[in-house]
């Protein structure tokens, strides 16, 4: 079942069925977690352990608990950044006028955007220590490039229509004109990459903390988990799988959350009306057949006798109608 295949809510029930039970168990797992227990024998089942046990003894469960929350507000706060300074600088560079600016704007994006974005992440691990906050900084910071690009080919169009040049004509301030009506064209196309690049940002979050950067090699990080359990995968695989599925479901369920909204937007009846009466005026507007046309069923008309006595042209008929 598609979001595109549904009407109405309906198309928001699978998208929002994946998605509760990770953004729950992210945003209140630390609320049910409670105190840590007494540890008990590495990737075991039982023993008051329903989940199992990981590596080092403790409960998986309160591990998944725990370790949602700096996935995803690590991945959060890395999308609403890249997009703090992306929307900013891709409106400049749509509506200058100045082919200096855009190029000073544009052309150190395009170095750092050459750079691949886990190189970039390891390459700075390799110098620093980067914490959660500093793992969101960088994430963000690898984003920045492409979302730039995708603000500026989203409202370029837009930028460029004859009504831009009639609100600066009017006197309109440069935020009107940008946010107002060129950023507002734009929306959707922005809201679609949006939810696609909230999806790659959790992807690189979860990876970064796979590999260690940004998380403690026994934080409580799903990431991580999938890490640290992974050689203990047949012996007890509920260690790997709980939080891996759950990061799955998260990234799948955004992504189509994101597609159900904007297909709602779209589909909106307001719009439905307004294409129908359109259609309506379509047809009303069509030409009317001239009055002296035959209608269906009718012989064609003959054309009047001459009233000065003179004899018809030779071969005048039906066809030699004005009309005709």
């Amino acid at each position: 079942m598609s979001p595109r295949t549904t009407s109405g809510p309906r198309r928001f029930l699978l998208p929002l069925l994946i998605i509760t039970v990770p953004l729950l168990l992210a945003l209140l797992g630390p609320l049910f977690a409670g105190e840590p227990g007494p540890r008990a024998a590495s990737f075991t089942l039982g023993g008051g352990h329903w989940a199992g046990t990981d590596f080092v003894g403790r409960d998986v469960w309160r591990q998944v608990l725990l370790g949602g929350r700096p996935v995803v507000l690590t991945a959060l706060a890395a999308t609403a950044l890249a997009y703090a300074v992306a929307l900013p600088l891709g409106l400049i560079g749509a509506l200058t006028h100045r082919g200096w600016l855009e190029e000073l704007l544009m052309r150190p994006l395009d170095v750092l955007l050459a750079v691949p974005s886990l190189l970039f992440l390891l390459l700075v691990a390799a110098v620093l220590t980067p914490g959660a906050v500093g793992l969101a900084l960088l994430v963000a910071l690898v984003n920045i490039p492409d979302a730039v690009r995708a603000v500026r080919a989203a409202t370029a169009e837009a930028a460029a229509r004859p009504a831009v040049e009639a609100l600066r004509m009017q006197g309109e301030s440069w935020w009107r004109t940008a946010v107002g009506y060129v950023g507002r064209s734009a929306l959707r196309t922005l809201a679609a990459d949006a939810g696609v690049r909230l999806t790659g940002v959790l992807y690189l979050v979860a990876t970064a903390a796979f590999l260690g950067i940004g998380a403690e090699p026994d934080a409580a990080d799903w990431a991580v988990m999938v890490d640290r359990n992974r050689t203990g995968m047949f012996v007890q695989p509920w260690a790997v799988v709980l939080p891996a599925v759950l990061i799955m479901a998260l990234t799948m369920g955004t992504n189509l959350l994101f597609d159900a909204a904007l297909t709602c937007r779209d589909r909106r009846p307001g719009r439905d009306r307004r294409d129908r009466g359109s259609g309506r005026d379509r047809r009303d507007q069509r030409p009317e057949p001239p009055e002296c046309a035959p209608q269906p069923g009718h012989p064609t008309p003959e054309p009047p006798p001459p009233t000065d006595g003179t004899p018809p042209a030779p071969g005048r008929n039906e066809r030699s109608h004005p009309c005709s």
